[in-house]
């Protein structure tokens, strides 16, 4: 499953519980109140766990990026540099919008 895919099921989760507790609460059922409240967690771990998943691989990408930049820089290789800068500030990219 993509990370964009677990973040939405994530948030669906989130809201589920939240209407389910808020339910449970509206009637006096402590039980119902309970499980959104798990629900509720359960889907804001799920997000926090996307991101980082995807915080991860923009550090590896940014690493990766950084290593080609450095290598075509050695060879004097402008092209390589340049795919490097630019896969280095994708991962950069992928990690700010997942902080």
């Amino acid at each position: 499953m993509r990370n964009s895919s677990k973040r939405v099921e994530g948030v669906a989760e989130e809201l589920g519980g939240m209407i389910r507790g808020g339910f449970g609460k509206l009637i006096g059922n402590k039980q119902m109140q309970a499980t959104g409240k798990a629900r509720e967690l359960e889907g804001v771990a799920k997000q926090q766990s996307a991101k980082t998943a995807e915080r991860v691989k923009g550090k590896m990408e940014q690493a990766v990026g950084a290593v080609k930049y450095r290598v075509g820089a050695a060879i004097d290789n402008k092209h390589l540099q340049a795919k490097g800068q630019a896969e280095s500030l994708r991962g950069e990219a992928r990690r700010n919008a997942n902080r």
